[in-house]
């Protein structure tokens, strides 16, 4: 779409539905398989990695191609992107539901999280530039609001729906609704950069390639050992293309990040800001259903009503915080309160055990619970606030791929963290791979019980550690020079706007 074509606004109502009902299903499909793992690691006869890529793999597509499908909707359509994501989704779906081996379905969940990626992404970059100030500020609310929605659900619906009918039918009802976002988004003009250079095929594969190859050293390494050959070579060489990734952006005419966005103090501080609230949040959403039913023996319906505690805080707290910045509260003393809940929520689960109850487990998920809502609430909203309308898609493309990378890197490395902890003090990575599957069954389940919670007790600490320090720089970043204007949304950019318009609107 030119600056000159008509603008989403003619259908707000059919673009905010169908952008949510896709935010909604790719959240749910993240929280609402975790709760499954234990089901499908035992019908498939499945443990250790292969297990956990059912859920990493998907974070893992759906970080990697967040940024690529950013950038070419900006190129070839943000509407055009968003058919293409609910199509794969609805694929990579029916495929989960129907494959009978472990490493099909592995290879399924990979294809969907594309899906997921496409969705996310072009959906936000069609708010982006249908929605301006205030409308921008609420239209990202109800985004957050809906992903809120997708991880409190998910693993309760989910939980409900193994329990009865199976862990196949929750994949099945996360195509049916792909389908449903399909229809609705017949209903959506289309949107894209008024100009389209060349595509940064380099860029986009090099940053697939190099963070897959990080994510498989994270995940294989508990069962090869860190210190092997395979994960040292295959975590060193994703680490060398990461490198070369920022060598190529820097060159190329459109590149698939412009490098403006990182050196932007204010745009990573948001960014930032996200990547801390998905390090604290994601890695108890996936593993502890596992702990709660290996541990405690807990059905999987059990479990993932214990979960709302941990996800019914993020589907109310934040259209909370939206309207409070709307309002002139400091969007810089929320987002620090949300980090500080995040980083106290995590410290307090120390106090997990065999036999705790689920009043004891109240307070931290509670907090973890806010801190991510609150988050939800006001964090994309401010972040393509500052963007160009020209970069939105980019812009959407980097934030929701430093919040899947995040996630995918977290269920990566909490689970090894898990497993090689209890390999420490069992003495077998075997072992170890069937605990961390929930699996503590036999004479020793006691024993294994009480590693399995120290593994947790100094997990969740060195989660609370690095939350705090990145607590520190996002305050340090909104607290700059420019810090002072974070809490203002960009007021009204029109497409239309002269340059002079705009820097004044800006000041």
């Amino acid at each position: 779409m030119t600056r000159s074509q008509p603008r989403q606004r003619s259908r707000p109502v059919v673009l905010l539905a169908s952008v949510m009902l896709g935010v909604l299903v790719v959240a749910m499909s993240i929280s609402g398989t975790a709760v499954a793992v234990p089901s499908i690691g035992v019908q498939l006869e499945a443990s250790g990695a292969p297990l956990h890529w059912v859920v990493a793999g998907y974070n893992l597509t759906f970080a990697a191609f967040t940024l690529v499908c950013g950038s070419l909707s900006d190129l070839f359509g943000r509407r055009l992107l968003f058919v293409i994501g609910a199509i794969v989704f609805s694929l990579g779906n029916v495929a989960s539901a129907v494959t009978g081996d472990i490493l099909l379905l592995d290879a399924a969940r990979l294809f969907t999280g594309v899906g997921g990626a496409a969705i996310m992404a072009s959906g936000g970059a069609l708010l982006a530039t249908a929605f301006d100030g205030a409308a921008r500020t609420r239209a990202f609310a109800a985004m957050g609001t809906m992903a809120g929605v997708g991880i409190a659900i998910g693993p309760t619906l989910s939980g409900l729906l193994v329990g009865a009918v199976g862990w196949r039918a929750a994949f099945l009802t996360f195509a049916v609704v792909g389908l449903l976002i399909l229809v609705g988004s017949v209903f959506i003009p289309e949107s894209r950069a008024s100009q389209r250079p060349r595509v940064d095929w380099g860029g986009a594969v090099t940053f697939v390639l190099s963070l897959t190859l990080v994510m498989y050293a994270v995940i294989e390494a508990p069962e090869s050992g860190w210190g092997t050959p395979k994960v040292i070579g295959t975590l060193t060489f994703g680490l060398a293309l990461m490198v070369f990734f920022f060598v190529i952006e820097r060159r190329v005419a459109r590149p698939v990040l412009d490098l403006s966005l990182v050196r932007n103090g204010r745009f990573m501080a948001w960014c930032l800001a996200t990547l801390t609230t998905s390090i604290g949040f994601l890695g108890v959403l996936v593993f502890l259903p596992t702990y709660l039913q290996g541990v405690q023996g807990a059905s999987v319906q059990t479990a993932g009503l214990m979960m709302l505690m941990l996800t019914a805080p993020v589907l109310v707290t934040p259209p909370l915080g939206g309207w409070l910045v709307t309002r002139g509260v400091s969007a810089r003393g929320l987002i620090i309160i949300a980090l500080l809940f995040v980083t106290g929520g995590n410290a307090l689960l120390t106090v997990l055990h065999p036999e705790i109850t689920p009043l004891g487990l109240l307070v931290p998920l509670v907090l973890i619970g806010a801190g991510m809502g609150l988050s939800f609430g006001i964090t994309d909203g401010q972040a393509m606030s500052i963007v160009e309308s020209q970069k939105a898609g980019m812009a959407a493309g980097f934030l929701n791929t430093l919040r899947g990378g995040a996630e995918a890197l977290v269920i990566a490395v909490f689970g090894s963290a898990l497993t090689s902890i209890v390999a420490a003090r069992v003495g077998s990575s075997e072992i170890a791979a069937r605990v961390a599957a929930g699996d503590l069954g036999g004479s020793e389940s006691e024993v294994l019980a009480d590693h399995f919670t120290a593994a947790w007790d100094s997990t969740s600490l060195g989660v609370a550690a690095l939350s705090l320090i990145a607590t520190v720089g996002v305050f340090a970043l909104l607290s700059g020079k420019r810090g002072a204007e974070e809490g203002t949304p960009r007021a009204s950019r029109r497409d239309d706007a002269t340059p002079e318009e705009t820097v004044a609107g800006e000041r």
